[in-house]
């Protein structure tokens, strides 16, 4: 069953599938569906999730309910980290982003059915759990989907989670993203940069100690394991620990128990362990400078969070949110960012990740002079805005004018949101003006 309010989608997606050999009905709202469950009883459910009425959110919860042995994939136009935990948290089999990739779907739609054939119909139990959105993780890239699912996931099971990522790929947002996400959301969140530590102070931050453990312990100190309780413990750089280290965090996460520097008498623990680094550990354990049995014991479930280059596409999203996290701090308003400027944060590799576009963005928006970024600002090699036929001298007032005509009106875009008429209404121009403005100057419509 296809369920969408844009009847161009669903009766194309519709025709498609009876052309695979699927058997299908589309419907163009979620009241609809429901009253059609009777007289077609759906192995599956594609459906959108802004629709008049009934979202798609809620059909999927009223099928969790009634008819959890139907799968439901969520498809929507708005790719985010909160839409997509939110989906898979709730019990969506699957969710994919418009324009939808018929070659996806299709992908989709045959492991879903796959998955029926080889699983009793039980189904799988949900309820419609609210969450917070994950502040930070930015991005609709197909990778950067893969990892809000596997965050949705995740969330709500105990078991211990590897999340592997270069420096600066945001390890730290997806662990607190589980953590938001999880039933241990109103426990602690404890975070300790393993490598931030000196190797002979790491047992005692962690562990603590008792009064007397050694010189300048003049007093009783609680571990980050005691101070995380029943909540979350986050060791990132996991693999720039010593093998001595690592047997004792073993026998933690097997016993789960632990002894204070110094002490007699374990101690008992049940936080949850998230484990992160940028270290190849396999290979490390190969080596052996890791221990492959904690190495089994943090890897029971593994998140791999895409570094920037492989996910360009998201680069303007990313400076958008950025510009205004970085403005609203400042207590400014966000620049405007030229289509040259977008274009040349968007090919640099950035090594070091959304950390290092991040530093870029905030530096250019306290340092910039004008309304508008240039590429100075942002650390490229070219001037403020193209200067065109008389940039060998004094600009021509005509050069001037399409200077500020272009500036003025990509900061009218990007304070609308994008929104053209708004745009139009605001500049005192029609939309067909609007138009030919965006498409002379090459701006961005956010």
């Amino acid at each position: 069953m296809v369920v969408d309010d844009e009847r161009s989608l669903r009766e194309t997606l519709r025709d498609h599938l009876i052309e695979l050999g699927y058997e299908v009905i589309a419907v163009e709202s979620a009241t609809s569906a429901l009253n059609r469950l009777e007289a077609f009883d759906p192995d599956l459910i594609l459906t959108d999730v802004q629709m008049p009425g009934m979202s798609g959110f809620e059909l999927l919860a009223q099928m969790r309910t009634h008819r959890p042995s139907v799968d439901v994939v969520i498809f929507t136009g708005h790719a985010d980290v909160e839409g997509a935990i939110k989906a898979m948290k709730s019990g969506a089999s699957d969710y994919l982003i418009k324009p939808l990739d018929l070659m996806e779907t299709e992908e989709v739609i045959a492991r879903c059915l796959s998955k029926r054939r080889s699983v009793s119909q039980a189904g799988d139990s949900g309820g419609g759990v609210e969450m917070d959105p994950a502040h930070g993780l930015v991005g609709r890239h197909p990778a950067m989907v893969r990892v809000y699912k596997a965050i949705g996931a995740v969330a709500a099971t105990d078991a211990a989670v590897l999340v592997r990522g270069e420096t600066g790929t945001g390890k730290e947002l997806v662990a607190r993203a589980i953590h938001r996400a999880s039933p241990l959301a109103d426990a602690p969140f404890v975070g300790v940069n393993c490598a931030a530590v000196p190797a002979e102070l790491l047992e005692s931050e962690l562990f603590g100690h008792v009064k007397g453990a050694f010189t300048g312990a003049s007093a009783d100190r609680r571990g980050k394991f005691e101070v995380a309780s029943h909540g979350i413990l986050f060791l990132d750089e996991i693999g720039d620990t010593s093998l001595a280290f690592q047997a004792k965090l073993l026998r933690v996460l097997q016993e789960r128990e632990y002894y204070p520097v110094g002490g007699d008498k374990p101690r008992r623990t049940s936080a949850r362990i998230i484990a992160a680094t940028h270290r190849p550990l396999q290979q490390m354990v190969q080596d052996g400078s890791f221990r492959q049995d904690l190495f089994f014991r943090l890897q029971v479930i593994e998140i791999a969070v895409p570094p920037l280059r492989e996910r360009r596409s998201d680069i303007p999203l990313l400076v958008r949110y950025l510009l205004a996290r970085a403005a609203a701090g400042a207590g400014l308003t966000p620049p405007v960012v030229p289509p040259e400027v977008m274009e040349h944060l968007s090919a640099r590799d950035w090594p070091g990740n959304v950390r290092e576009l991040e530093n870029v963005v905030t530096r250019a928006v306290v340092m910039s002079r004008g309304p508008a970024l240039t590429l100075q600002d942002v650390g490229g090699t070219g001037g403020s805005t193209p200067a065109g036929p008389s940039s060998g001298g004094t600009p021509s007032l005509s050069e001037i004018r399409s200077s500020v005509e272009r500036q003025y009106v990509q900061r009218v875009l990007m304070e609308s949101s994008g929104n053209k008429s708004e745009a139009a209404r605001v500049l005192g121009i029609s939309r067909p003006t609007l138009n030919r403005i965006i498409r002379d100057h090459r701006l961005v419509v956010p």
